[in-house]
């Protein structure tokens, strides 16, 4: 039992910083603790997906009240 629990230990923190790096997208050997601006151009990316998407969003859903208002103006 000691030696599973010495195993666990060992191997926790042997995969901490692999799993870091690949939860950021760096190379998995790479110091986890340095700074990157990674995060940042992702949030920026995220950030122009979901403000294209909410555009679009939109204008799919007034779509139907667009065209009913331009039937009514034309008459």
């Amino acid at each position: 039992m000691k030696k599973i629990v010495i195993g666990v230990i060992l191997g926790a923190l042997v995969a901490f910083p692999f799993g870091f790096n690949f939860g950021r997208g760096v190379p998995i050997l790479t110091n986890p603790f340095a700074r990157h601006s990674v995060l940042s151009g992702q949030v920026k990316e995220k950030a122009a997906e979901v403000v294209k998407s909410t555009k679009e969003a939109i204008h799919n859903a007034t779509a139907p009240a667009r065209t009913e208002a331009d039937k009514k103006l034309n008459r």
